[in-house]
Order: C-alpha cells, then structure tokens, then sequence
C-alpha cells in the first residue's frame, strides 16, 4: 500500500458526520476513520452506515475504530485497533479477510511487535502533547517517529498534537501520512483546512 496523505479522524466533531463524509470525498481524502468512544453501538453502527453510503464506490477508505464486528455491520474498508482492543489475530477471526487493518502503536517495541502481523498501516504517537485521549500514552517525539519510519515496510501515519504550527517538523522526519484530530474536528472550517494541510503534504 502507498502512503495517502491525510489522515481524517472523527471524533466529537463541530460538523455532521455526514458533511465531513462529503468533503472528504470532494477532496478524494484517502482514509476516514470513525471514533465515537461515547457512543452506543447502535448510534455507531447507524452513523457508520451513513458515512459509507457517502464514501462507497470513492476514494475514501472508510475505517471503524476498534470494533470488527461494527466494521462489517457497516460494510467498512478498514478496522483500526489500538492497543488494549482485541489483538490482530482474532479480530482477523472476526472480519476474515475482507477488511484491511491498521494499528496503532506508541513505541519503538510496539511498532516492530505490530509490523509482525503485517497490517495495512500503523499508527504512531502521540508526537507531541495530546489531551484527545482520556489516558494519554507517552510522547514519543519527531525522533521515534523518524526511526519508525526507517524501518516500517508499511504507511506509518503520524498523530498526536500536530498542528500547522509543528507540521513542518514533522514532515522533515519523512512522514507522508498525518492525523490532526482537533485541527479538523474543533471547528466549522474543516473544508478550508483540508485544502490548507493538503498544500503542506503536496509540496
């Protein structure tokens, strides 16, 4: 798999889920990713099938968060897990091999431990300071990131307090796939600033 640029998380967002869909298949953003950790099942499973019915037959891999069984109720293109979710191989058990898997990692051990498995993607942080986790995992820092990258054989996606005011620093590590949640998810200006993080990663 190719890297794909931005990285879009919806997590409590400002906008409707279904407004966010569309302007992520406007922009032909490669992954949507829906994590609503405060949700029911079924208001998950209900706005997941409206996001795929925005993004099917797109650009736009739409991904569920943790869960593989809501992930195929939702005919998703991806499962994302972290670490405390159910580990690959049985989630793979769950969602056999129709949806590609992404995991998250924040260490050096847990990326190479995740590489084993050979997923789609991982993801690797906090980069910096983040408060969007209720127990935030420890910084890793632009220098883990770089060597991560060194030695990943798979799109490694970048996330953790990114903002443009720290985006350069973390392009200049080689990193080419990028998630800002709050950047994207705290205001009515997502169009605007997809267009703008979209012109940092197209340089």
């Amino acid at each position: 798999m190719k890297d794909f640029g931005l990285y879009i998380i919806i997590t409590k967002p400002v906008l409707r889920y279904s407004t966010i869909a569309e302007i992520c298949v406007k922009h032909k953003i490669k992954m949507l990713q829906l994590r609503e950790k405060h949700l029911t099942d079924k208001e998950i499973v209900s706005i997941g099938r409206e996001i795929k019915s925005i993004t099917k037959g797109s650009d736009t891999n739409f991904v569920i968060n943790d869960r593989p069984d809501i992930a195929i109720l939702c005919d998703a293109d991806y499962l994302h897990l972290g670490q405390n979710d159910l580990c690959y191989e049985d989630a793979r058990r769950i969602t056999g091999n129709n949806i590609k898997i992404g995991l998250s990692t924040h260490s050096i051990q847990q990326a190479k431990d995740a590489l084993v498995n050979k997923p789609d993607y991982i993801g690797f942080g906090p980069v910096y300071k983040t408060p969007t986790k209720a127990i935030p995992d420890a910084v890793v820092g632009t220098e883990r990131l770089t060597e991560v990258l060194k030695f990943s054989d798979v799109p490694v996606v970048a996330i953790g307090g990114i903002f443009p005011e720290n985006i350069h620093e973390v392009l200049k590590t080689g990193a080419r796939n990028i998630a800002l949640v709050r950047y994207f998810m705290e205001t009515e200006d997502f169009e605007k600033r997809i267009i703008n993080i979209q012109s940092y990663l197209n340089k």
